[in-house]
């Protein structure tokens, strides 16, 4: 049974259909044209929709309904439902009904989602990995491992900056133990889609993307027990930990790398209002390149820090940068960051105005507030979940933000929130629609 009903379900025929009534269609998602299973009627249009579905009797819950009760004899109560798995689907009365067509072409274009995200997810964990294998040789072959990471920067500005058809989208990791090679390609990726709409030329993008990527290569000099600490690190331990920006400037100065890149290594922990370090930096006296890494920076490390229960969520990253923090960081890039991740940045969990769960799939940074939607419904397959742009959806707002943690575990495993988020975007997105 839909687990939206009571255990008295209230039963009414076609003609009794009215404005303000709240439905449940016991049927399969697919063969309708509504957005969900279950809604408030709103208009005349809707209830002749509904009539011409072929159903003999709708259910409805009077207590989230607006209209007049119904008499007795309009009621049945206490029967047997016919969940969406047991229903046959209705001989369509409109093969060519628009809105049905609209929905069909919503779940294609999930689908095709799905696939970019599983190639996206592919070329991520391989990139990881051949950030390890460079790391390891470092020491080694500095400039060969150095020539290596730029033509990895190379594939990674045309995989994110130059291809069309990747989306923003939010990722887990797959990798345990790898975090600091997520983490650097985390920061690179954003980093230089921050650069592209400050209207960076390509060729410094890139520069920015080798310096994000190589920003902490000086804690392979830091101890594992000071590195892999998720307790309060102590002050001498802390102290031990900052030396990481000066090792890494020794480091890429062996491996011949260009001043901008050392200085982004040398500065990714400056603030803007003087609070960071090595050097207490303020506003402009900071590298611009390393401004922006900087930021990437913090708010990778907010979402997944080295102590995983601390991990902020999205949202509440952003809304602590912005609300609280927000003169650590180059004002016109944090916008940019805001501006790209939405108010709900991928991989938020949101409750929505009509009491469904979902999963922000992408962002519509003209409406920040109307993102792209993955909705759970138990009634419909996870592999056909339901995907609303709520730009379309003028009924439906997220009525907040929530921690993962809350979910009920079927909810969780539908929507499949990660505890560790890495991020991609598309340029299309943005038209109309134990680290440091």
């Amino acid at each position: 049974m839909n687990t939206e009903s009571s255990q008295k379900d209230y039963f009414i025929t076609p003609e009794q259909l009215s404005i303000g009534l709240f439905v449940f269609i016991d049927l399969p998602w697919f063969s309708h044209p509504f957005s969900f299973n279950s809604f408030k009627i709103r208009s005349n249009d809707q209830i002749q929709t509904l009539r011409g579905l072929g159903v003999k009797r709708f259910r409805y819950d009077p207590d989230r309904s607006d209209a007049p009760q119904f008499p007795a004899a309009a009621v049945a109560t206490a029967e047997p439902v016919v969940t969406t798995a047991e229903a046959s689907l209705p001989e369509p009365a409109d093969a060519a009904d628009p809105a049905l067509a609209a929905k069909r072409e919503r779940v294609e274009r999930l689908r095709e989602q799905r696939v970019r995200m599983g190639n996206v997810e592919k070329a991520f964990v391989k990139a990881a990995s051949i950030m390890r294998n460079i790391n390891r040789n470092l020491q080694a072959r500095p400039k060969e491992c150095i020539e290596e990471i730029g033509e990895l920067v190379q594939q990674m500005a045309q995989a994110f900056l130059e291809a069309p058809e990747l989306t923003l989208h939010v990722m887990g990791e797959k990798a345990g133990g790898e975090e600091v090679y997520y983490h650097g390609l985390n920061t690179s990726i954003l980093s230089m889609m921050l650069a592209r709409d400050m209207g960076m030329a390509m060729e410094e993008g890139k520069v920015l993307g080798l310096g994000a990527l190589m920003h902490d290569i000086g804690l392979i000099e830091i101890p594992d027990r000071v590195l892999k600490k998720t307790d309060e690190l102590t002050h001498a331990e802390s102290e031990l930990r900052k030396l990481h920006c000066e090792y890494g400037v020794r480091i890429g100065q062996k491996a011949g790398l260009p001043g901008s890149v050392l200085s982004i290594i040398f500065q990714h922990h400056e603030m803007a209002d003087g609070t960071g370090y090595p050097k207490g930096l303020k506003g402009e006296a900071i590298h611009p390149l390393a401004r922006i890494v900087s930021l990437a920076n913090y708010y990778d490390n907010l979402c997944n820090p080295v102590n995983t229960a601390k991990a902020l969520t999205p949202h509440e990253a952003l809304s602590l940068m912005f609300a609280q923090r927000r003169a650590k960081f180059d004002a016109k890039v944090l916008q940019i960051l805001i501006k790209n991740l939405g108010v709900y940045p991928p991989g938020s969990i949101v409750k929505l105005s009509n009491d469904a769960l979902a999963l922000v799939q992408s962002v519509n940074p003209q409406k920040p507030l109307r993102p792209w939607v993955v909705v759970y419904d138990p009634d419909v397959p996870k592999e056909e979940a339901i995907m609303l742009d709520l730009e379309q959806e003028p009924e439906i707002n997220i009525s907040k933000a929530i921690r993962p943690g809350q979910l009920p575990a079927e909810v969780f495993r539908y929507l499949s929130p990660r505890t560790r988020v890495t991020y991609f975007f598309d340029a299309d997105s943005r038209g109309g629609g134990g680290r440091s």
